[in-house]
């Protein structure tokens, strides 16, 4: 491997370990500080803590974004080899780095099509790793000049060259160390599911939906005493708590968010009938009824809509809710109305479309007013929440309103 491509291997490697590293920061601080908003937070659609708030953005609970930096540092370590050692091992760094990279190439491909075809949103972040890989994937592809299926045999007699060198031990040690505590010492997040679960089974106690630190509780409390309060004409009926809700159907983090803070509303049911209302409210990102949208991202969402307005009307509603939010992968207007036939008993919605469309509309200009610009959008007591909180916060939010309510 020569010095030159060395370096521009070295170089991705870098970039690649630096914007994981800031992704891993950004999810840390999404765990720490349920207020935390992200720079690259730019619009709807250009959003990285939405896509790290994902079932994509974690694997078993850990920030995948942990993954890549640990790849990243181990694919920059083969870089400085393929600089600095025997020549007999540079030969071969090429190989090993292409090798990683093609495995690496397979993981942003799935990781990107979770991003843009079913999430629908851009992460700044997750671009620049994307670059950084596939230039390592071209860069080692093009400098490797033997067989790949001669790698095993060289990997044991490099193998036997590390073992001999001092140096490369203690890298070696310095990065499975580095690689183990950072695995074991990184926060890890719960999931929706196991969220929901522990909120269930504390709602006869009254208990929150996971266990929230002191430290936690305390920003929490601060953010929820210091935010501003946005004035909302929406009836609560003598609750205490006011949770308006701005959400789309085909909406993935609205799905996860809807599955996930049910159990709490449950549990505030029944351990506080009445002092809690939810009211939802339409806010579809498609052109075709929100002209703060400018491209038709979620086809079925209109439809949904006012599908699930007249599913109210046949006490069907929340089934629909259900089915929708769980069918979101290749929802369309049709699938909508045969949703809505099937579970609801609509057959005339076509007939009924129009008048409750601008229905929808009413909603969709509330949420410009409250200056909505992501989905889901909470606002409790009129403090505005942008995205999903996890469970938890979400659950303490809810308490802390009940606590202080006059």
């Amino acid at each position: 491997m020569s010095t030159t491509t060395a370096r521009l291997a070295l170089i991705c490697a870098l970039v690649g370990l630096g914007a994981a590293g800031t992704a891993a920061w950004v999810h840390y601080r999404m765990f720490a500080d349920p207020t935390y908003t992200s720079f690259c937070d730019v619009s709807t659609t250009v959003s990285c803590t939405q896509v790290y708030a994902s079932r994509f953005g974690t694997f078993k609970g850990v920030s995948v974004s942990v993954f890549g930096g640990i790849w990243f540092a181990f694919a920059a370590l083969l870089s400085v080899a393929g600089m600095t050692a025997r020549p007999s091992v540079r030969e071969s760094i090429p190989g090993y780095l292409f090798a990683a990279s093609t495995l690496a190439l397979a993981v942003i491909l799935y990781l990107g099509y979770a991003s843009f075809v079913i999430l629908k949103l851009v992460c700044v972040l997750c671009l620049i790793t994307y670059a950084a890989v596939i230039g390592l994937f071209l860069i080692s592809g093009a400098a490797t000049s033997f067989p790949m299926l001669s790698l095993p045999r060289r990997a044991v007699q490099d193998l036997k060259v590390l073992v001999s060198s001092p140096m490369a031990i203690a890298l070696a040690v310095l990065w499975i160390g580095g690689a183990v505590s950072t695995l074991a010492l990184f926060p890890r997040e719960a999931s929706a599911a196991s969220a929901a679960e522990a909120a269930g089974a504390g709602a006869e106690q009254g208990a929150p939906a996971a266990q929230v630190s002191q430290a936690q509780q305390t920003e929490l409390e601060r953010f929820m005493a210091s935010a501003p309060r946005v004035p909302l004409v929406v009836p609560n009926d003598g609750a205490k708590v006011l949770v308006v809700k701005f959400a789309d159907y085909q909406c993935p983090a609205c799905a996860q968010a809807y599955e996930a803070y049910k159990p709490i509303f449950a549990k505030y049911a029944a351990s506080n009938p009445g002092q809690v209302k939810l009211v939802m409210k339409d806010f579809p990102l498609n052109s075709n009824c929100n002209p703060a949208v400018r491209t038709q991202m979620h086809a079925g969402a209109c439809d949904a809509a006012v599908a699930v307005r007249l599913a109210a009307a046949t006490g069907k509603a929340e089934q629909l809710e259900d089915y929708l939010y769980s069918h979101q992968q290749g929802m369309t207007p049709e699938t909508v109305r045969q949703a809505a036939k099937d579970i609801a008993g609509i057959t005339d919605i076509d007939t009924k479309y129009a008048q409750t469309l601008e229905l929808v509309k009413g909603d969709i200009a509330m949420g410009q007013q409250l200056k909505v610009n992501q989905t889901p959008t909470f606002f409790i007591n009129g403090v505005k929440i942008d995205g999903a909180w996890a469970p938890q916060f979400f659950d303490q939010a809810i308490a802390y309103e009940l606590a202080h309510a006059k």
